[in-house]
């Protein structure tokens, strides 16, 4: 199985990431159901191992806390974009949250993940074909650069996480297919 260890979010905050999707060219949006927070990328899992993985998520204590989606970023660059992202903030307790993931998925003995965690919720993605082209499409109308000016604002009202999820991931044709394998609750 392919697993991922993220936060689902409430509809609300759903619906105000999705009134931002639309006026970049290229961009593949992401539907409603695939929009969440990554805390922990897990790849490929046996069965025996998921097992394991669903335990050490279980043994995680942690009191719930708020967050808000606020402002919008790319990951790579303007003219080779990767990642069009809504951030997170506060970062502090979801940065603890994935600490403890990240601790528990070493102590199974998984690889570090060995990226930088950056909390954030993908709204779209760019093909590869498209980048290093010699236009700038932050120069269009309407092009990526006039969407992050437009959106630099944007926040949604805070909510709360009140558990964290092991999902998993089924490529298909018309993008990740996410499921809820387990979610696991937060304190008080």
């Amino acid at each position: 199985m392919r697993l991922f260890v993220g936060l689902s979010l409430p509809d609300t905050v759903r619906q105000h990431a999705l009134m931002l999707m639309g006026g970049v060219k290229g961009a593949r949006w992401q539907r409603e159901d695939q929009l969440h927070i990554t805390l922990r990328f897990l790849g490929e899992v046996d069965g025996a191992m998921a097992g394991d993985v669903d335990e050490a998520l279980g043994s995680i204590t942690m009191d719930r806390f708020s967050l808000s989606l606020a402002g919008v970023g790319v990951f790579g660059t303007l003219k080779a974009p990767r990642i069009l992202w809504a951030g997170v903030q506060p970062e502090h307790q979801i940065r603890r949250l994935h600490d403890k993931v990240e601790r528990a998925m070493i102590g199974l003995g998984l690889v570090p993940d060995g990226r930088k965690f950056s909390p954030h919720v993908t709204l779209a993605r760019f093909s590869t074909s498209n980048r290093g082209r010699k236009r700038n499409p932050d120069l269009e109308v309407g092009g990526l650069g006039a969407f992050l000016q437009a959106h630099d604002g944007f926040r949604t009202p805070p909510f709360e996480v009140s558990r964290f999820v092991l999902f998993s991931s089924h490529l298909g044709h018309d993008g990740a297919i996410y499921r809820a394998e387990a979610e696991y609750p937060l304190g008080p």
